[in-house]
């Protein structure tokens, strides 16, 4: 079934109206979800926060690992005294996100609010001072960054001045108005767009994640505050690029049906995480204390080893070898290698 959206042609087949409709299905549920796996899920929504902060500034280019992340936030910050782009970018990127979840009923979707929400992302960033909360003055491209710190340009974005004003005015009042359209779908288009006219200077990409959590948070769908959407876009990052460069490459009024059916598979995984997390949730609360705390560190530290466990944790290494393997048996985590390479990651 062909129809267009916005200003794009998408091909609505029978494989895509199942992932929304399943997407949906656990949304229905999520209510009571929620009330009856509170504590937990406030600890899962601290880790899933680290982990997207992490991958969604390594997308564009940093260095900083997850733990290493976790330590610069979990410490004294005086924010006068930051000077590396990273640590920048993390807090920006921190702030950003923690005003998205704390505030997301009271934010609007206008260009306004876009705005605001790029200089909150872009204030600690010394790089970004000149242009923070403005739309771009200069062209720009999308870019994709690799392990080497080289750069490609991907596909080139709206013209600076006029064409970028106008087509975010265009984006946000169709966003606005348009009714008929399914919500998960409206958030797929807008963020595609978003990313294509690339109104800012920089950080477009890191943007575009935070909104994606926005408009999915005003949409009523909470439990993306308990997975990292970033992490499966790090995670598939060549894909990620593809779709996007596919779609673009027959810009303007292109078919973005590729771009929709990556999207939707995004969010249709990292949904299936969360379920399998809280169906462990019967066997954690069987746990020991200890055993608590191993799931727990693990859970933050994955590829983590048995000696950085007991290290970190306190207890004797032969007590932490029993306490894997147990944890191991339940399915709660996973061993990979042997010998002094083994390593663990949660479920």
């Amino acid at each position: 079934m062909k129809t267009i959206i916005h200003t794009f042609h998408l091909d609505m087949d029978w494989k895509l109206i199942n992932t929304i409709s399943g997407l949906d299905r656990f949304d229905a549920s999520w209510t009571s979800i929620e009330k009856k796996e509170g504590s937990s899920l406030r600890q899962l929504k601290q880790i899933e926060t680290v982990r997207s902060i992490g991958a969604s500034t390594r997308i564009e280019g940093s260095l900083m690992s997850d733990d290493e992340v976790k330590i610069f936030l979990e410490k004294e910050i005086d924010i006068s005294k930051i000077e590396d782009r990273d640590s920048q970018e993390v807090l920006g990127y921190f702030e950003t996100l923690d005003i998205i979840c704390e505030s997301y009923p009271d934010i609007d979707i206008t260009e306004s609010s876009i705005k605001n929400l790029h200089n909150f992302l872009c204030k600690h960033s010394a790089k970004d001072l000149w242009h923070k909360g403005d739309y771009k003055q200069q062209n720009n491209a999308v870019e994709a960054t690799f392990p080497d710190g080289k750069t490609k340009i991907l596909f080139k974005t709206t013209e600076a001045g006029i064409p970028t004003e106008s087509a975010m005015r265009d984006l946000v009042e169709w966003y606005k108005t348009d009714s008929e359209t399914h919500p998960l779908v409206k958030v797929a288009i807008f963020v595609y767009d978003f990313v294509s006219i690339h109104p800012f200077q920089d950080g477009n990409g890191r943007l575009s994640r935070l909104l994606t959590t926005l408009l999915l948070l005003k949409l009523g769908y909470k439990w993306i505050q308990y997975v990292s959407f970033e992490h499966e876009i790090e995670d598939r990052k060549s894909e990620y690029y593809r779709m996007l460069r596919t779609c673009q490459a027959s810009r303007p009024n292109e078919n973005v049906t590729s771009w929709m059916e990556f999207f939707f598979s995004a969010l249709s995984n990292i949904q299936q995480q969360l379920m399998k997390k809280l169906e462990h949730g019967g066997s954690e609360t069987e746990l020991s204390i200890r055993e608590k705390s191993v799931l727990t560190f693990i859970a933050g530290h994955p590829g983590c080893r048995s000696g950085e466990i007991s290290n970190k944790l306190g207890i004797p290494l032969p007590s932490i070898k029993r306490l894997v393997s147990e944890l191991n048996k339940k399915q709660l985590i996973d061993r990979h290698g042997t010998g002094p390479g083994t390593h663990y990651t949660a479920n």
